[in-house]
């Protein structure tokens, strides 16, 4: 059988961080730190009505995205659903860009014209994040099959949620990319509670990292909320595309602190469940009582990084608040895609 061997539903805490470089590990707290602060700052905004619509914050779920994004190289793509901005900030996108994007200003990402859901980077290789439910899914397959076309040994990442992990064009994904031996990563960020319903009530078979066994794509599950375990799994993941053998899942085993939405009041689960998973399983709080146990980093170093993101994401909220909104001209382009002469 192609599945790993099966673990319980919340993997106990294994990581190894004494085989990281220190200085790795303090770029990934770095890194989740950055998320976090941008998030909360995200957060503050909407409440003040800066940003509109839609707005999904990924407080809690950091180590996913910092820990597979140290797995893979600045060319391989990603691709991810609307909960979005900690990976574009994962990606190396520039946070003002982003924040201008969610206020719907002219310095976003997509001209204060995408929100939310939708900033994509070409430099960076981000190709989005997707409104619907699951609908990246076959085009972060498409995007491996565009890779290998051309040659080289490019990958892509692809992300999803517990709650897409239903839908049709997942299996019809699954299907081509193993057929087809894509170079493809799926990633189900299992936060547990979809759009508000527990995976326990809405999924049949609940291991989500079995999902891909019917097509002989092997899956693992992880502690999503320790990003060293996260990188360990993900250079196995890596590793076992590069060499040609096709997809691979990973089911990540997160949390996130906040709602599904910004409108979402979350009564699905107590304040004493939340509590627990903060206090006890916070990624980022993990990784700084093992830098400091083990003399790694100093109490001062954490507090200049600390320093050091608040004034970045203090700096994209200003440029977001000072960029003016599109041009009214703007309705009219990225309509239709240009043609080039021959």
């Amino acid at each position: 059988m192609a599945v790993a061997k099966r673990q319980a539903s919340a993997p106990k805490r294994t990581a190894k961080t004494a085989r990281l470089d220190p200085d790795v590990l303090v770029g990934m707290y770095r890194d989740m730190l950055l998320i976090r602060r941008f998030e909360e700052k995200a957060g503050q905004m909407y409440g003040m009505g800066l940003i509109g619509g839609f707005c999904h914050l990924y407080i809690g779920q950091e180590a996913v995205v910092v820990g597979m994004q140290s797995a893979i190289g600045s060319d391989d793509a990603v691709i991810t659903s609307y909960r979005d901005h900690g990976h574009m900030l994962a990606c190396g996108m520039d946070a003002r860009g982003v924040m201008a994007e969610l206020t719907g200003r002219r310095g976003g990402y997509s001209r204060g014209k995408g929100g939310s859901m939708h900033m994509f980077s070409r430099e960076k290789n981000f190709y989005g994040g997707h409104g619907i439910v699951g609908a990246q899914v076959p085009l972060g397959t498409g995007i491996a099959f565009a890779l290998k076309y051309k040659g080289g040994n490019n990958l892509c990442l692809t992300y999803l949620g517990d709650g897409a992990v239903n839908q049709g064009q997942v299996y019809e994904s699954f299907n081509m990319a193993a057929l087809w031996k894509l170079p493809v990563i799926y990633i189900i960020e299992n936060n547990r509670y979809a759009m508000g319903t527990s995976v326990q009530r809405s999924s049949a078979t609940p291991h989500l990292f079995e999902r891909g066994a019917a097509y002989g794509i092997p899956g693992r599950q992880v502690d999503g909320m320790d990003v060293v375990a996260v990188k360990a799994a993900g250079d196995e993941a890596v590793a076992h595309v590069r060499a040609g053998k096709g997809p691979y899942i990973l089911e990540m085993m997160t949390y996130r602190y906040r709602g599904h939405s910004m409108s979402d009041p979350a009564k699905y689960r107590t304040k004493e469940e939340v509590n627990k998973m903060r206090s006890e399983h916070d990624p980022i709080d993990h990784l700084r009582t093992a830098l400091l146990d083990n003399g790694w980093a100093k109490e001062e170093a954490l507090k200049a990084i600390d320093r050091e993101v608040k004034d970045i994401v203090t700096a994209a909220a200003e440029f977001a608040q000072e960029s003016p909104e599109p041009d009214p001209s703007e309705l009219f382009t990225d309509v239709l895609v240009e043609s080039k002469a021959a």
